[in-house]
């Protein structure tokens, strides 16, 4: 008897050493199954993370490139006066003899235009006998038409248009036929 209960102390030993072995088995599979949780969590949170520090540097980046293209609007406005200045000169000393005063006035205009033309300032494009159209063209006044073909159509243009990049900073001024 004495060699059973000694097997049988060991089996109860070997038992209870499984059973604390499985008991380690599950709470070492239940702290790994946390970690795994845990790492999803600070994954996922890093990608998000990442996602919107991209679409700051995308929308950032974009804004710097808005404010550069118009930077120069304020300026370019305040020059409006002066091209149409040189446009009235121009008409006012072409009309005399003195064409070297002319070609002056001439050289200074191009020059400058040109200048303005290169920081991306552009001149709308508006004749006689084209279409009105209200978010191309603002109308200043209608006059009566000189014939039935020219009703709604631009008559004369009073002040000229610009666009600096895409963006129209002034819209010519238009007399429409009625």
């Amino acid at each position: 008897m004495s060699k059973k209960s000694k097997k049988e102390e060991l089996t109860e030993e070997q038992v209870d050493t499984q059973q604390e072995a499985q008991q380690e088995e599950v709470v070492e599979q239940t702290v790994e199954e946390q970690l795994q949780e845990e790492l999803r969590a600070e994954k996922d949170k890093f990608l998000r993370l990442f996602a919107e520090f991209e679409n700051y540097k995308r929308r950032t980046s974009k804004e710097r490139i808005e404010l550069f293209k118009t930077a120069s609007e304020d300026v370019m406005v305040s020059l409006l006066p002066v091209l149409d200045d040189f446009d009235r000169a121009y008409l006012e000393i072409s009309k005399t003899k003195e064409k070297e005063l002319l070609k002056g006035v001439e050289l200074i205009n191009n020059k400058l235009r040109s200048t303005l033309e290169q920081k991306g300032l552009s001149q709308i494009k508006v004749e006689q006998g084209e279409t009105f159209n209200a978010d191309d063209h603002e109308a200043v006044t209608q006059i009566p038409a000189p014939s039935d073909d020219m009703k709604g159509k631009i008559i004369d243009v009073i002040e000229k248009g610009y666009v600096l990049g895409e963006k129209v900073i002034r819209f010519p001024k238009v007399v429409i036929g009625q």
